[in-house]
């Protein structure tokens, strides 16, 4: 051997070492070590030389990319030997459809690996960082990666917030329009039922927000909120119903717990309509003293009142309907040769002239 990086560490009858400096693939092959004797003996190694993968770059990304075009990235090494491994992730989770090509040099005995990564470019991959993973047993554990940052524009994604879920009249409302996309989208643009804002006075729009001020049914409608940037527009609406005021009832006394009340009703008819009406309160003397008024009570004794009253008034209807007096509807009979009614009724048998008693008579 006769190579400037080679050097005899130590010779002796027992052992002969060399070592080698800046190791290239030509040194891999066969080593024989001789030992002179009758006869020669000697001793044959194989030394295998391994190609260290070259530093991978990813090529094939131009910034920016429009959300729904079609990527495609190549990883790319040389100089392995034996051929590499590339493996690909996006945010460290592993990618497995890749394409995968291997290219042997048949002068250096090398590999040049490469690695496709296609994709559709999706808003969620903005600001994703894909890497490409080169192993090889010459790298000792240690990979080499390269990295891409992908940067996709899409248009605007809308969402209103509103501040209050049960706005009422009286009251304000705030609706913030959120609109995420890439570019930033503009300022948005804030219209009701198709048209602009009917009230500037009350509906004050700064920048994203809307801010509405004593609501009333006037602003019951659909809100649009649309935010543009060059790569398109995109809206949402809102529908405002403004609500009516609760009343808030005034407090009634209640009766409590350990107070007990009966009320004692009776009614009596009689041909003049009286009506008597009692109420006896029987108390606990160990519980509390009612203040007030019981509202319970006394419209429980109106109401008996009024029906009573409606009754008797029924009652006394049907009884004068009843005793109008006496009618008797009676023939003329003996009648039939009087020259006019007047004589016929004062002839007829059974004439009502003197009788105490009022009779209608049927000519």
């Amino acid at each position: 051997l006769r190579d400037n990086r080679i050097e005899l560490v130590r010779a002796s009858w027992h052992e002969l070492s060399i070592s080698v400096s800046d190791v290239s693939l030509s040194d891999e092959g066969q080593y024989t070590c001789s030992l002179f004797t009758m006869p020669v003996k000697t001793s044959k190694a194989f030394l295998t030389v391994l190609g260290v993968p070259e530093k991978p770059q990813i090529t094939g990304f131009t910034s920016p990319v429009m959300e729904g075009e079609r990527m495609q990235l190549t990883c790319k090494t040389s100089g392995s030997k034996p051929a590499a491994d590339i493996r690909w992730f996006k945010n460290d989770k592993e990618v497995k459809d890749v394409k995968y090509v291997k290219e042997e040099d048949a002068v250096r005995k090398t590999f040049t690996v490469s690695s496709t990564l296609d994709f559709l470019a999706d808003r969620s991959d903005d600001g994703a960082v894909v890497s490409c993973r080169v192993d090889h047993e010459s790298l000792n554990s240690t990979p080499q990666i390269a990295m891409q940052v992908l940067e996709i524009h899409y248009t605007p994604l809308v969402k209103i917030i509103s501040s209050n879920s049960w706005p009422e009249e009286g009251q304000s409302i705030i609706l913030t329009c959120e609109s995420k996309g890439k570019p930033v989208p503009e300022p948005v643009l804030w219209t009701k039922d198709g048209g602009e804002l009917p009230d500037p006075e009350r509906m004050v729009v700064n920048g994203r927000v809307l801010s509405i001020s004593f609501l009333n049914k006037t602003d019951n409608g659909t809100y649009r909120c649309e935010a543009k940037n060059p790569i398109g527009r995109n809206s949402t609406e809102y529908v405002l119903i403004v609500h009516d005021v609760f009343n808030t009832l005034l407090p009634t006394t209640v009766i409590p717990s350990l107070t007990t009340a009966t009320v004692t009703t009776n009614v009596a008819l009689t041909a003049s309509t009286t009506t008597s009406a009692t109420g006896t309160s029987i108390r606990d003397p160990n519980g509390l003293t009612q203040t007030g008024p019981d509202h319970a009570l006394i419209g429980g004794i109106v109401a008996v009142v009024v029906f009573v009253t409606l009754c008797s008034i029924i009652l006394l209807g049907r009884y004068l309907a009843r005793h109008k007096g006496t009618y008797l509807t009676n023939e003329a009979k003996g009648a039939e040769d009087a020259p006019d009614a007047d004589t016929a009724i004062i002839n007829a048998e059974g004439s009502q002239v003197n009788a105490e008693e009022k009779k209608e008579y049927f000519i």
